[in-house]
């Protein structure tokens, strides 16, 4: 039992590990100046607070949740529970993790039955990247997997989709470009069935969320899958580009209103330094971040473990 619970502590430390170089940007931006805020305060006073605030602002928390932190600070300070700078940034990793809250359930798949994962999200987000990295992740999870090219509209998307599916030793279910996009889909979901496949991954093409018809077959795509499988689809995944920052949630709320998205996708976050959008989209959306991108290898598309992200940008273990 020692040498599994040994195991599996390496196992995060290396996650942690992989996580914090993925995430180089957003620590010398945002973890850099925390620690060099918290190393060289005396005590707690308005001014700390004050940096602190202009740091979250800068690190793209965005104002809800950045007013959120400070309210919450400045109160425990006023009560005198936070007495010195280390408390103080205790207090912080706890309300951090707090505002990641939904995400603390992980993903899962059913053992019974075939699942369909929908990808969805705007254009050149990486909704095809992320679809062959997560049939890598399946298949190293040994779960078999097909692949569905419902990004009709664009004849390199589906040779993309292909290219995955031969680098993943996966299925991929294809129709000619300007196919019916719920038409690719439903047969992949019938191959996926016959073939007892854990889970079909069906890629879309990239919409605008401004584009209402494009909006709507989405729409179409879910009704059409119901017919086969009432449950269908399983999972929803919008995928989100972590390096337009706020722009992120307006888009995110406008397909919420025409699919229901059961969870999120942050893209990357290796290219950002303003890795606060993920606690912004967490508190605006309610919903769970699923996975997250931190490099552009096949397996840098990781389950999102909030513990180790809040420790990996407050350099809180090595």
């Amino acid at each position: 039992m020692d040498n599994v619970a040994d195991q599996g502590a390496q196992g995060k430390l290396g996650l942690l590990a992989r996580l914090k170089r993925g995430l180089a940007k957003t620590r010398q931006g945002f973890s850099e100046q925390v620690s060099t805020l918290f190393l060289g305060a005396k005590a707690i006073d308005e001014t700390l607070l004050e940096a602190i605030e202009t740091l979250l602002i800068t690190s793209d928390f965005g104002m809800p949740v950045t007013t959120e932190i400070i309210d919450d600070l400045t109160k425990a300070v006023a009560r005198d529970k936070l007495s010195d700078p280390a408390a103080l940034k205790a207090a912080l990793r706890t309300q951090l993790l707090a505002l990641l809250s939904p995400s603390s359930n992980p993903f899962t798949l059913s053992a019974e039955a075939t699942e369909v994962i929908l990808m969805v999200g705007v254009n050149g987000a990486g909704k095809t990247t992320t679809a062959g990295k997560l049939a890598h992740y399946f298949k190293a999870s040994e779960r078999s997997v097909l692949l569905a090219a419902g990004d009709t509209f664009r004849a390199a998307a589906v040779e993309q989709l292909k290219t995955w599916g031969t680098r993943n030793e996966v299925e991929v279910i294809a129709q000619h470009t300007g196919a019916d996009s719920a038409s690719v889909i439903f047969d992949a979901l019938a191959a996926a069935k016959a073939r007892s496949a854990d889970v079909l991954i069906a890629d879309t093409a990239g919409r605008l969320q401004n584009k209402q018809n494009l909006m709507q077959e989405l729409a179409k795509i879910v009704r059409v899958l119901k017919r086969q499988d009432e449950s269908a689809p399983h999972h929803v995944l919008l995928v989100i580009d972590a390096t337009t920052g706020q722009n992120a949630i307006e888009q995110a709320r406008a397909f919420m209103r025409d699919v229901s998205v059961t969870g999120l996708v942050l893209t990357k976050l290796d290219g950002t330094a303003k890795g606060g959008v993920v606690f912004a989209v967490s508190k605006a959306l309610g919903l769970p971040i699923q996975f997250v991108g931190v490099g552009e290898a096949i397996d840098d598309l990781r389950p999102f473990d909030p513990e180790l992200f809040v420790e990996a940008i407050l350099d809180v273990a090595e």
